[in-house]
């Protein structure tokens, strides 16, 4: 068989083969042979139906279609082993069908067209050299002192207040019921849903609606008051949304919060620790590796969008397909963890919609995985087996009760540290300008070190 190839765009190569005379005089027999073998016509026996009255009945046209679907099949499956050509997938015949079966003559060659996409070419740029830019977060200690105090007020006792009003930081339990306003600023009926009976309130500024917690702050205890307050304009009500009610407020109780001493036993508490110093050891170390983790990630980051920037990557149709369902799947099963129901979300409509929206996305994230692939590739980067033991370990839990793939997991884990290891030698290579954090652009993604559970699933049957 005769092939011929040529390279496309998009990482396809095109295909013209020729089918022999031989194979098409034999092909035809073998087909006129199987029909034979099965065909029903009445006043013969299967095996017994005269050759033209086989081709009468059967048409030549249909004939001849059969036979010359079974050549391209065969062909193409035979070219590409005999060209030892890596197929990603996606086989098109070029030619049209219908006219190769107008032309077709059993035992006359045959030559068709076909394209296939094959692994892409990536050339990424001068990698060694690259100039960025990247935020710098700070370790900042009032994150420690915020996580303590957070666990002192869920560790408090609430202690009954008698002999003074309520005050910031007080929890106050309370009856409520709110009205509307007429335009003349008179109250009008009650508002549904707007009511509650011992309702508790933790006076901190900043909660419930402006104005509701600094005019419980100074009642007293049996105490009733009317206070005239405005939802805001992005109230989930729409009928409330930027109107103004009055809300019957009467206070039942107030109780005080009695902080536990951040000592010992507040630590044994609170943690797996025996002491207070140790418990803050280990809160700095925590908020200072997260300071450093998200650094580098955002040094990362900006290095990957730079190496795009300068790379090419001429990726084949059935990869951007893979990541572009692989991104679904995972929204999907973000979707359905916050409770939604993905069957009457997930509609063609919305997916087709869907598609369209992160095929952008797709072609980036598929960019930088093949950029970086190939610096590793050129410069002998890779994960030992002892790092992809540890790292597997210490997903174990993550992945308990997970129907895993161990070899496809083995394959991901190598991925990410051959990834992360190769971003740290550009890193090294790097001219990097640190800025506050906040100050590019907020909305820009990190680069997780996190594993994707349903790449590494068993799929079902």
């Amino acid at each position: 068989m005769k092939v011929t190839q040529e390279k496309l765009p998009a990482s396809q190569v095109g295909l013209e083969i020729e089918i022999s005379a031989e194979t098409s005089k034999n092909a035809y027999e073998k087909v006129i042979q199987n029909l034979a073998r099965s065909a029903q016509i009445p006043g013969f026996r299967p095996g017994k139906v005269p050759r033209p009255i086989l081709i009468q009945r059967m048409g030549q046209a249909r004939i001849k279609a059969t036979v010359v679907e079974d050549m391209i099949q065969s062909a193409l499956d035979e070219a590409i082993k005999q060209e030892d050509i890596e197929s990603l997938g996606n086989l098109k015949l070029v030619s049209s069908f219908e006219e190769l079966v107008e032309k077709y003559q059993p035992g006359e060659p045959l030559i068709f067209s076909a394209s296939v996409d094959v692994p892409p070419t990536v050339e990424p740029g001068d990698y060694q050299n690259l100039t960025i830019t990247a935020e710098e977060t700070d370790y900042d200690p009032q994150e420690v002192e915020t996580w303590l105090s957070e666990k002192q007020e869920e560790k408090a006792i609430l202690v009954p207040v008698e002999d003074r009003a309520a005050q910031l930081g007080d929890v106050a339990i309370i009856d409520y019921e709110g009205k509307t306003l007429t335009e003349e600023g008179e109250e009008a009926e009650a508002i549904q849903g707007v009511q509650g009976t011992d309702f508790r309130v933790d006076l901190v500024e900043g909660r419930f609606i402006d104005g509701m917690i600094e005019g419980i702050a100074g009642m007293s205890p049996e105490e009733t008051k009317d206070l005239t307050l405005t939802f805001p304009e992005d109230y989930p009500r729409e009928d409330l949304a930027g109107k103004p009610v009055v809300f019957t407020i009467t206070l039942k109780e107030v109780k005080a919060k009695e902080l536990p001493e951040l000592d010992d036993d507040f630590a044994q508490d609170v943690s797996e620790f025996e002491t207070f110093a140790e418990l803050k050891e280990s809160l700095e170390k925590r908020y200072s590796e997260q300071a450093e983790t998200a650094t580098k990630n955002s040094i990362h980051e900006a290095l990957t969008k730079a190496l795009v920037e300068i790379s090419t990557a001429d990726l084949p149709e059935t990869l951007i397909e893979r990541q572009v369902n692989q991104m679904l799947t995972q929204t999907a099963m973000q979707m359905e963890q916050m409770g939604m129901n993905i069957r009457q979300l997930f509609n063609a409509e919305m997916v087709s919609r869907m598609r369209v929206e992160i095929r952008p996305e797709a072609i980036e994230r598929l960019t930088q995985a093949l950029v970086l692939q190939k610096i590793a590739q050129i410069e002998g980067i890779t994960a030992t087996p002892e790092e992809v033991d540890t790292r597997i370990q210490e997903i174990s839990e993550q992945l308990a009760g997970q129907d895993v793939d161990p070899d496809r997991l083995q394959e991901v884990i190598t991925e990410e540290i051959t990834t992360q290891k190769t971003l740290d030698w550009l890193q090294e290579k790097a001219s990097i300008t640190l800025v506050p954090k906040g100050t590019l652009d907020p909305e820009t993604d990190e680069i997780e070190d996190t594993i994707d559970i349903e790449s590494v699933t068993a799929e079902e049957e």
